[in-house]
């Protein structure tokens, strides 16, 4: 990836915990206002194993905005609906004052995003 002014990039495996590590000496500290995620495992074709991993994912960044975002802050997060899409939307609601489901129109696959507003912290 082409570097960007004030953009810090880094790649890697988020279930690597060197990768979370270096997230974290990143911020240094700061706690951001807005958490965006679009993260998505390999897809293995095995839809059942697919989705479990998905979730694991999700949970993973999920678990990370709790100790990293600032209160008040917001995140959004892109989840594939399935086996336990609706549990994980009840679990993003008890740390965020509102959250909505969206659906892009051009979507033809399974994704929605999660989009969470004022991050009880």
């Amino acid at each position: 990836m082409d570097s960007l002014e004030n953009v810090d990039f880094i790649q890697g495996d988020f279930t690597d915990d060197k990768v979370f590590q270096q997230i974290l000496d990143k911020l240094d500290g700061r706690q951001p206002d807005l958490i965006i995620s679009d993260i998505a495992p390999n897809i293995s074709g095995v839809a059942a194993a697919d989705q479990a991993s998905s979730m694991y994912l999700v949970e993973l960044v999920l678990d990370m905005v709790r100790q990293v975002l600032k209160p008040g802050g917001n995140f959004a997060v892109k989840v594939f609906q399935g086996e336990g899409s609706d549990e994980f939307l009840r679990d993003v609601r008890t740390s965020f004052e509102k959250v909505v489901v969206r659906k892009p129109d051009a979507s033809r696959s399974s994704e929605v995003y999660f989009v969470a507003k004022g991050f009880k912290g």
